[in-house]
């Protein structure tokens, strides 16, 4: 039997609600449609925007999964019934949504992953703010954390991504005539989310993201049209995070993942300890050095406990082994729960890693 043929993503990201990503989407779906390919909508979010449920009009939906949670009833995408259907193009609006306890599956995006395994193409909408790598950019660009975030890794491998672009100022008047919500809430936003100067920031971030997507695919692209050159000299670029139970080691994880892939470098995230493994720590500080191993591995970089009684050396002893070229790390707060951390191993590091960048991430505060 021949080897299901996986469907593509096409992906349209905006920088706020209200660009116009599920709009331009349905666009798509109709010209589809209209030539001859079989689609359906497999979840689609109107929020009261006529125009947008205007254009949902004459494309087959496929019913919501209707889910019991805490006395309450919720609706969820039924990616069995869409798998059962078997569309060509399956229509899947907001991208990043978590599931509510029950489903099948915690995140929308790993259900998509299961419409595209089966074969079917599938049709999608995000905005930056919730790709994980620019997590802490968000943060201090609003004041706001985004808890729903994608794996920077699930929206490169998308076939295609298409910038939904709208000026802050047009937005802030679709805003302002209850385009996007209703004015109570259009109200609210835009003395919180809305703010200008927030939407500016917010836009060039995904103009930035929109122009590195392009430059990626163009490289990958002539990198395949280039015969193979075994002879030719590469200096592989290696990163390092030194992971520990400091709350700040997922803004440092996500730092060197997005580092990582502007400069297609590998990436490896260490935990330091006497035993080689966690077990010899308090409960909390080992649940927290845990979860920060298992967030790097949700974002596809290689993990390792080492073994040592010195974080510092042990550390730079594996950038040398492993030809690591930059090491990312946080300055410890005065105090730290965690065993060979005494004085200052961030300046030890510096001096002692002569060879490789140490790159030392400071959190800031929102609106710095």
């Amino acid at each position: 039997m021949a080897e299901q043929k996986r469907g593509k993503l096409k992906i349209y990201m905006g920088y706020a609600a209200g660009v116009g990503k599920t709009f331009k989407m349905l666009e798509e779906a109709h010209r589809l449609r209209a030539a001859g390919m079989d689609v359906v909508i497999g979840y689609f979010e109107s929020h009261g925007r006529q125009e947008t449920i205007d254009k949902a009009e004459g494309l087959e939906l496929i019913p919501r999964q209707k889910i019991e949670y805490r006395g309450a009833s919720f609706e969820e995408m039924d990616t069995a019934a869409i798998l059962a259907r078997h569309p060509a193009v399956c229509v899947v609006d907001e991208f990043p949504h978590t599931n509510v306890p029950g489903s099948p599956r915690t995140k929308r995006w790993e259900d998509v992953e299961k419409v595209l395994e089966s074969g079917t193409d599938v049709l999608t909408t995000m905005n930056i703010q919730h790709l994980e790598s620019l997590n802490d950019q968000v943060w201090e660009i609003s004041g706001v954390r985004v808890r729903e975030t994608i794996p920077d890794w699930v929206v490169q491998q998308a076939d295609e991504v298409v910038m939904v672009d709208l000026t802050p100022r047009a937005l802030l008047h679709r805003l302002q005539r209850g385009v996007v919500y209703k004015i109570e809430k259009a109200e609210s936003a835009l003395k919180n989310f809305f703010r200008e100067s927030t939407l500016v920031a917010l836009r060039e971030l995904a103009l930035r993201q929109a122009a590195h997507e392009v430059k990626q695919r163009i490289t990958q692209d002539e990198t395949r049209a280039l015969p193979p050159v075994s002879a030719r000299p590469h200096k592989p670029r290696r990163i390092v995070v030194l992971v520990t139970a400091d709350p700040r080691t997922a803004m440092l994880i996500r730092r060197a993942r997005r580092v990582s892939d502007f400069l297609g470098a590998e990436c490896f995230a260490v935990a330091v300890q006497p035993t080689g493994d966690v077990s010899g720590l308090p409960q909390e500080a080992r649940e927290s050095v845990e979860r920060h191993l298992n967030f790097a591995r949700n974002l596809h970089i290689e993990t390792r406990i080492l073994q040592g009684d010195d974080v510092a050396s042990t550390l730079v002893d594996f950038g040398r082994r492993n030809r690591i070229t930059q090491i990312f790390i946080t300055r410890p707060r005065r105090r730290t729960i965690l065993p060979g951390l005494s004085g200052d191993p961030a300046q030890r590091i510096v001096n002692m890693a002569k060879e490789m960048q140490v790159v030392i991430v400071s959190e800031r505060e929102p609106g710095t």
